[in-house]
């Protein structure tokens, strides 16, 4: 399997970013990590023999993102102004500075699926939402999409720019989005089990706003033994995946 690390450096964030590449082509995704992750986190867990099929056989390719979610969507204290602030710096050199990269390196002309897990799930339907122009599929497992509790209840232009419940939410009948988003694969999935409990009621928020919007998404509730945990992500990857872009070979 062909593994690739970059640095590089971020305009936006004002210091060197770093990211891997795993695979050699196919499908590009964009990989986010769990709460306060790091860009090599999906490899510590055994991610890459999860999915190692897909990579070897040139169907997938992982761009594993690095985080600040200590500087904003995790920070204790701080002000949520500053902090939601600095997540839309990060968030633009998500969009202006790493997706062209992924394009770049890809080289497929395939538009990206953002994944990610927990938290990642948050960051992966966010950037989703708000660029269905780059992304045409999410796979976002036990994730919350709201930010209330990210920043304490506060909202301005910004916040309500990366809630996706509220983003959504306020979007007219006409949006062009909604169109657009019935062209994509939405796929959002939560267990029941231990630990799943504000993910749960989270994924309902979104679920009901996406029905409200009239916009086609496959959310799927697994069952009351499916824990917040890496075992059970590693099974949902793989079928939501093998739904999107098929079978590892063939």
């Amino acid at each position: 399997m062909r593994i690739d690390y970059h640095k590089e450096y971020s305009s936006y964030l004002g210091r060197d970013m770093e990211f891997k590449v795993y695979g050699h082509g196919g499908k590009p995704a964009m990989v986010f990590p769990c709460q306060n992750g790091r860009f090599y986190d999906w490899e510590g867990f055994g991610m890459l023999e999860t999915l190692g099929d897909y990579l070897d056989s040139g169907k997938l390719q992982l761009f594993t993102v690095d985080t600040i979610d200590g500087e904003t969507v995790s920070q204790v204290g701080g002000n949520p102004y500053d902090r939601v602030r600095r997540h839309e710096a990060w968030y633009n050199y998500l969009i202006e500075e790493l997706v062209p990269r992924i394009r770049e390196i890809n080289g497929t002309g395939q538009e990206l699926l953002s994944t990610g897990f927990s938290m990642g799930a948050y960051h992966a339907g966010n950037v989703f939402f708000r660029r269905p122009d780059l992304f045409d599929s999410v796979i976002a497992l036990s994730g919350v999409y709201d930010t209330y509790d990210m920043y304490n209840g506060y909202m301005d232009e910004v916040v309500y720019a990366n809630d996706p419940c509220a983003s959504i939410g306020g979007m007219g009948p006409d949006h062009p989005y909604i169109e657009l988003y019935n062209k994509r694969k939405i796929m959002i999935c939560v267990g029941q089990g231990a630990w799943e409990d504000i993910l749960l009621a989270g994924t309902h928020r979104l679920d009901n706003v996406l029905r409200e919007k009239g916009i086609h998404a496959w959310v799927d509730y697994w069952g009351f033994d499916v824990n917040h945990d890496w075992p059970w992500w590693k099974i949902q990857i793989r079928y939501f995946l093998s739904n999107l872009i098929g079978p590892a070979q063939g």
